[in-house]
Order: C-alpha cells, then sequence, then structure tokens
C-alpha cells in the first residue's frame, strides 16, 4: 500500500470514480467524497430554496461553509498522506491549508479558471501543492502573473470508454453535452439539423426552459432528435458505438484544450467531428479526427463523414487514445510533477 488518497469532487459524470480506479491501481488506498453528499445548495429542500431565493448568493455560501466543515472532518477520520481535488469549486482557501498540514494537495481543473462561476478557484493556485489545468490559455494566465500551474489534458477511463465489437451503426450523429450554457453550440446544432433533416440525429443534454433559455422553443419540433435528460457514462459509450459520427463542439471556454468528449468518443471507437485549436490538431496530426473551425467546414465533414468509410480514422485516433490519454497515466503525470518537479 503506497498510502491513502482522499478524492473532493463534483460527482460530474462519475469521474471521481475514473480518478480512484487510477490511484488503486496504482496501490493506494482510496476514499472518495463528492460535494453532492451529504450536503449540496441545489439538492432536496435547498434546491428548492435556492430556486425561490432573493438572495441566491447567501445560501450558497451557507452551504460552502457547511460542506468545508463536513469535509474538513472526514480529513480528520481518513488521515489521508494526498488530497486529489477535481475542480474544488466548493472548497475555501482555508479549507485547502488545513489539509497541507498534515497531507500534499493536488488540484485538476476540469473548467476554466476564467469561467465566470469559477473564479472562486483562482486564488486556490497558493493554497495547493500542485496546480493542473486543463486549458492551456488558464496555464498562461498564471505564467504572466508569476505563478506557477501545469498544463494537464483531460482523460478517458478505460473500465467505461472502449470499442463495443459488430454494434450496428443506427446512428448518423451523436452529440452529448449540456447546452444551455454554450451560443456557439445551439447554433450548431440547429445548423446542422436543419442541414440534414433526413438522417437518424440523438442530441442528449439538459436545457432549461424557453422561460429562462430559448433552446425549448428553438427544438420544439425536433423532440425525437432533442433529449432533455442526462445519460450514464455507459450509455454514452453504447451509443458512441452505434454513432456514425460522434459530433463535439466545444462551448467557450475552450480555446487551447479539449473537453472529456475528445477522449471518451475516440476511446469508445467512434469517429469523431470536432472543433479545431492547436492543442486537439497536436493530439491528432493525421486526420485521424475531422476538425474543423467555421460552420461551412463542420457541414462538409458531416458529408463526408456520412459517405465515406471512417472506421480506419476511428481506429488509429482510438489507439492515440488509449496509449497516451488514460486517467491511469494522467494521475502518475501528477505524481511525478508532485513529487520530483
Amino acid at each position: 500500500m503506497k498510502g491513502k488518497v482522499l478524492i473532493v469532487s463534483s460527482p460530474f459524470f462519475d469521474y471521481q470514480l475514473s480518478v480512484a480506479h487510477a490511484f488503486e491501481e496504482l496501490g493506494y488506498e482510496v476514499k472518495v467524497e463528492t460535494y453532492d453528499e451529504p450536503i449540496h445548495p441545489f439538492k432536496g429542500l435547498l434546491k428548492w430554496r435556492h430556486k425561490f431565493s432573493h438572495n441566491k448568493e447567501a445560501l450558497r455560501q451557507k452551504s460552502r461553509i457547511k460542506y468545508n466543515a463536513y469535509i474538513s472532518e472526514r480529513f480528520q477520520a481518513f488521515s489521508p498522506d494526498l488530497v486529489f481535488i477535481y475542480n474544488g469549486n466548493i472548497l475555501f482557501d482555508e479549507t485547502l491549508d488545513f489539509f497541507r498540514k498534515s497531507a500534499k494537495v493536488l488540484l485538476w481543473m476540469y473548467d476554466s479558471v476564467l469561467r465566470k462561476d469559477r473564479t472562486m478557484c483562482l486564488t486556490h493556485i497558493d493554497h495547493v501543492d500542485a496546480f493542473f489545468c486543463f486549458e492551456r490559455k488558464d496555464v498562461d494566465y498564471y505564467q504572466n502573473i508569476g505563478k506557477t500551474a501545469y498544463f494537464l489534458p483531460l482523460a478517458c477511463d478505460t473500465h467505461v470508454y472502449f470499442p463495443i465489437e459488430n454494434n450496428e451503426k443506427d446512428i448518423d450523429i451523436l452529440f452529448v453535452g449540456t447546452i444551455y450554457f454554450s451560443p456557439k453550440r445551439i447554433r450548431l446544432l440547429r445548423a446542422v439539423v436543419n442541414r440534414f433533416p433526413d438522417k437518424k440525429i440523438l442530441i442528449y443534454g439538459h436545457y432549461k426552459p424557453y422561460y429562462k433559455n430559448p433552446i425549448k422553443w428553438l427544438f420544439r419540433e425536433k423532440r425525437s432528435i432533442f433529449k432533455n435528460i442526462n445519460i450514464s457514462p455507459e450509455k454514452v459509450n453504447e451509443l458512441f458505438s452505434r454513432s456514425r459520427i460522434a459530433l463535439n463542439i466545444h462551448n467557450e471556454q475552450t480555446l487551447d484544450g479539449a473537453n472529456q468528449r475528445v477522449f471518451e468518443a475516440c476511446g469508445a471507437g467512434a469517429y469523431q467531428i470536432c472543433d479545431s485549436n492547436p492543442y486537439i490538431k497536436s493530439l491528432f496530426p493525421h486526420g485521424e479526427v475531422g476538425l474543423y473551425n467555421n460552420e461551412e467546414e463542420l457541414m462538409a465533414l458531416i458529408e463526408d463523414g456520412l459517405t465515406t468509410d471512417k472506421k480506419n480514422q476511428a481506429q488509429k485516433a482510438c489507439q492515440i487514445i488509449l496509449s497516451n490519454h488514460t486517467f491511469n497515466k494522467r494521475v502518475r503525470q501528477m505524481l511525478d510533477i508532485l513529487y520530483h518537479a
């Protein structure tokens, strides 16, 4: 046994479990604590109090105080050698300082620290032992103010995302991701749906009601296409394996990095069409993934993907991901920087 690791994370798509598996495979004893258990500002009665409250920030702060007290107690009870934090937007700097009195602390951002609702994470870099960003622009931001952050791309959990052989490709175009935060996604998805009316298109991801956001209205005649639900990672893998094209559209926070779907769609063996940026171009330098810079290029790639066999490209992209971009490799990279940088 190498030691004990406490993982503190939101339960977003179970990525905390992906990290936990990687640490366990390296011989660590692992305990996972998520923001949703036992206290979260948007669960149960608190969710409804927040919805109708005139002072939402006060409720958020009250919940943060409770959770920081709770996680400090869990830390003392478990007495870990290492604390791994995924995003950490609910944690106070003082709580991180408390952890560091007896443990090393790693923090990996899967959102941009410059995103409006993540700016509370900006100062965390001064209160951890190593700070990792999925977005190169965030690393540049810290470098410009004299602080050290490390670029660490996201990854594929090979326990969840893998090719399923002999699945029928009965979905022409699949998109999985949150919609309502991103005007770019709304615009391009509408264009794809309108351009390919005879193709089987499935779009999975929550949107807000039309009185808060117009997506429900925009897709009112496309309910068979637009699925207003979240689905399990295992279901996502199955859908990828059935899709001729896995469409990826980054939201506005990603300028020089890759979201989780880049790694998962390829890890599942799907042919992916994705918006381009410098990091993604370096990841797939030989056309393994279809990369577009504008709507016109996107439509041309979809036309090509629907009429040309892309199995060879998909297999090459899958090999790139499974060889170099797994959670096991990412955890090894973080530990190497923590103890040897």
